[in-house]
């Protein structure tokens, strides 16, 4: 009988061993999941800045006015509605910047440029304005708004942004400038806000 008794101990003994390593497994699992998750969602909020900063221009420069207005309002919701650090910020400044013909950019320093920047972003958030979807003109419009003056081609795409406001939505539309640079990609000379 003793001998019964201390096979059946240590059966249970092993049989709550096995239950106690199956537990701190769940937990270790349930633990690993959880922190997986919140890195998951942290790498989704940063994927917007990321990927705009991942677009090499020295190899994928949009090849058309539409596909430069097209990268460039990207960039916009980055700076409107992304969370990022001073250095993203920067590197943003400067992807924008590769878009702008050399004539915009001669206009200001790099330091005005990024100070300008920033105060147009403090407004535009403190109104509680995010952009909620952009669109451009159609290839064809953009076609036929292309012409050549003073040794350069030209042309004109509107953009009309939807904003989301405190109050509701919001549209506005921009008229954007280009000319074609010495190496065939399009630039911005300059934009406007259209009155509607």
């Amino acid at each position: 009988m003793g001998e019964k008794k201390k096979k059946q101990n240590g059966i249970k003994a092993i049989i709550i061993f096995v239950v106690l390593a199956l537990l701190i497994g769940m937990y270790y699992f349930h633990i690993s999941n959880r922190a997986g998750k919140a890195d998951a969602e942290k790498n989704v909020q940063s994927t917007a800045v990321q990927e705009v900063l991942l677009r090499d221009l020295d190899h994928n420069y949009p090849p058309t006015p539409k596909e430069v207005i097209k990268y460039y309002s990207e960039i916009s919701e980055c700076f409107y509605n992304e969370s990022y650090t001073e250095e993203e910020l920067i590197l943003l400044a400067e992807q924008a910047q590769r878009l702008y013909d050399e004539e915009l950019i001669a206009n200001k320093t790099q330091e005005q440029y990024l100070k300008d920047l920033k105060a147009d972003i403090v407004e535009f958030q403190e109104a509680g304005y995010t952009i909620s979807s952009y669109s451009t003109s159609s290839s064809v419009d953009i076609e036929n708004s292309k012409f050549k003056q003073d040794g350069y081609e030209w042309a004109r795409v509107y953009c009309y942004y939807t904003l989301k406001t405190k109050s509701g939505t919001a549209r506005t539309t921009e008229r954007f400038l280009l000319r074609k640079d010495s190496n065939g990609y399009w630039k911005i000379y300059g934009w406007e806000l259209v009155d509607e």
